[in-house]
């Protein structure tokens, strides 16, 4: 009689474990099929109102799917049912107009309500300026601790190289970049958005919104994270042929990580290296490859053969081992009506010098002259 109640005993709690890993592994799988709850309270309210609509659709459709199996099987023909012969009737057209009504107005009001709490910009505790560039974004923030600091994030030199290897060789494919956006937690953060080229979207699924950024206009979103951490998003607007390698990653950190962040970023240190630094042709060699392996593969690809005659080769181009001004003029100012960008506002003095000692010099180029921080802050 005690084995058995031991056997009922290791069976019951079997039982219970097995009954627990279930609900866990349930869990999880609805975590993947359902909308994440996000760490922000639009986040949160638009997870919230997700699901008091999804309730109500599954409300109703047991209702109209209950009453008609039910009048199926309750009144069909081999049971011997006669079908009503009334043609109208006013209480049930006043019925289903009145109920529809009720049921739309109880999820216009939480959806309008959320909806004005999305759109509420007011009082913010900082502002972010994002504009989107093909392909890659520029952060400017306009007040607060960071106010000053400005910078391009592109897609990370590793997660380029991938695209011609292995992706499965780094961690986070495709949603990595080099410079990441920094914000502080517990602070209302107000993103103003606009693109210099086409149209973008900015967009971090845990942050729970996505807004357009379009050339020549202002849009307005706003957040405010909880908790601290890495959020990955991706442009949501189809942008061109690098569309897919536009990531966005917010990290979320205290407010006093996030002042140490800000002032490291506001570049102490920088204008020595432009001015007093002793640049090698090596080091500037180094340091324009990953330079060029971030904001010209793109376009000119790794061998820098480009993509011609949308993206001409540099690899043998008369500008990359011509005089050396040009070669200048057209990274720092561009090229109207093509492809090729400015990028005197996108790179540093430090980064130009660098990233045309590598063009100069890369490939089959090999003109063996260098270009230093100085000489493009002179040009400027």
């Amino acid at each position: 009689m005690t084995m058995v109640r031991r056997i009922n005993g290791f069976i019951v709690v079997a039982t219970v474990t097995m009954m627990a890993g279930m609900q866990s592994a349930l869990a999880g799988y609805m975590d993947t099929l359902n909308m994440t709850r996000g760490v922000t309270p639009v986040s949160e309210r638009v997870y919230d109102l997700h699901m008091l609509i999804l309730w109500i659709c599954i409300i109703i459709g047991i209702v109209v799917f209950g009453a008609m199996f039910y009048s199926m099987v309750k009144h069909r023909k081999s049971r011997g049912a006669v079908p009503a012969t009334f043609h109208e009737s006013t209480r049930m057209e006043i019925i289903w107009t009145i109920v529809p009504f009720l049921i739309l107005v109880g999820m216009a009001v939480p959806a309008t309500k959320t909806l004005i709490f999305m759109t509420d910009t007011t009082e913010p505790d900082m502002t972010v300026k994002i504009t989107g560039h093909q392909w890659k974004w520029e952060y400017e923030y306009l007040d607060g601790a960071a106010e000053g600091v400005r910078f391009i994030s592109s897609l990370s030199a590793d997660s380029r190289k991938a695209v011609y290897a292995d992706p499965e060789s780094v961690d986070n494919y495709l949603l990595d970049v080099d410079n990441e956006v920094v914000l502080p937690v517990g602070k209302k953060i107000h993103f103003v958005l606009t693109a210099s080229d086409v149209i973008h979207a900015w967009w971090v699924p845990e942050l729970g919104q996505k807004q357009d950024a379009i050339p020549g206009f202002i849009n307005e979103l706003w957040t405010e994270i909880r908790k601290p951490g890495v959020y990955r998003g991706q442009c949501a607007e189809l942008c061109g042929r690098d569309h897919g390698f536009m990531p966005i990653v917010v990290r979320a950190v205290a407010e006093e990580e996030f002042t140490a962040w800000a002032a490291d970023k506001k570049g102490i240190g920088k204008e020595t290296e432009v001015t007093d630094k002793i640049w090698t042709i090596d080091d500037l060699y180094a340091r324009g490859e990953e330079v060029y392996n971030t904001a010209c593969i793109g376009c000119h690809q790794l061998n820098g053969m480009g993509l011609p005659p949308t993206f001409p080769a540099i690899n043998g181009s008369v500008i990359a081992t011509g005089p050396v001004a040009g070669h200048m003029d057209i990274i720092l100012n561009g090229r109207p009506g093509t492809a090729m960008v400015a990028y005197k506002d996108q790179l540093d003095d430090v980064d130009i010098a660098a990233v045309i000692t590598y063009q100069r010099n890369a490939w089959d180029n090999k003109v063996g002259d260098h270009v230093l921080p100085a000489d493009v802050k002179a040009m400027r």
